[in-house]
C-alpha cells in the first residue's frame, strides 16, 4: 500500500497513518539488514587475529555467559556494526543503530566503548590510554568498563568457544522488532 502525496506539506493524517502502519508491518526488515551487517564484517580483518564477525560474536557470548541481558548481548553483538562502513567513525554508527532500540546507558557504553577499550592499546598509538577517565561520573562509566575490560578487549581469540550468528538470530529479532522510539 502506497500513498499519493509528493511532499509532505501536502501530506494528510490518513496517508501517514497508512505510512505508520507500513513502517510497523516491516519492522522486521531492521533485524534482516542488521544481520546481513554484521554478516559483511567477516570481510573486515584489518591485522587481527579474527575478522571482525568472529570478535562481535566473541564479545556477545562473552556477555551472555557473563549474564547480561538481551539489549546488552545484542549491542555487545552489533557494537563494531559500524566497521562495515567506516572504522573511524564505528561507534557512533553503531551506537545510532542501537538508539531506538536500547535503554539509553547501552546506547552510551557502544558509543565510547572504543575510549574505554583504549586503556589496553591506545599507548602504542601515542595517545592518552586513560581517555576513559574523562566520563568518570557518568550513570553509565561501570557498564562501559565491564564491556571492554571484560567482553570487548580480549574477544580476538581464534580458539575461543564462540556462538554463532544463529545463536543470538532471535534476540536481534526481538531488540529490533520493537523500537522504543520512532
Amino acid at each position: 500500500m502506497t500513498t499519493s502525496f509528493t511532499s509532505m506539506d501536502v501530506s494528510t493524517e490518513e496517508q501517514w497513518s497508512v505510512i505508520g502502519g507500513e513502517t510497523m508491518k516491516n519492522q522486521g526488515r531492521v533485524a534482516d539488514r542488521v544481520l546481513a551487517m554484521l554478516e559483511s564484517l567477516v570481510d573486515v580483518v584489518d591485522g587481527f587475529a579474527v575478522d571482525q564477525l568472529t570478535h562481535c560474536l566473541q564479545t556477545a557470548t562473552r556477555a551472555e555467559r557473563d549474564g547480561a541481558d538481551d539489549e546488552l548481548v545484542v549491542a555487545a553483538l552489533c557494537h563494531d556494526i559500524g566497521k562495515a562502513v567506516s572504522v573511524p567513525n564505528h561507534p557512533r554508527i553503531a551506537a545510532e543503530i542501537l538508539r531506538p532500540y536500547v535503554r539509553p546507558e547501552v546506547t552510551e557504553t557502544i558509543l565510547v566503548h572504543q575510549d574505554f577499550q583504549g586503556r589496553h592499546y591506545y599507548q602504542h598509538f601515542k595517545m592518552d590510554p586513560n581517555m576513559r577517565d574523562r566520563y568518570r561520573g557518568e550513570p553509565w562509566y561501570e557498564l562501559a568498563e565491564q564491556f571492554a575490560d571484560q567482553w570487548d578487549q580480549n574477544s580476538f581469540d581464534p580458539d575461543y568457544p564462540t556462538e554463532p550468528l544463529s545463536h543470538f538470530e532471535p534476540k536481534v529479532r526481538a531488540i529490533f522488532g520493537n523500537p522504543h522510539v520512532l
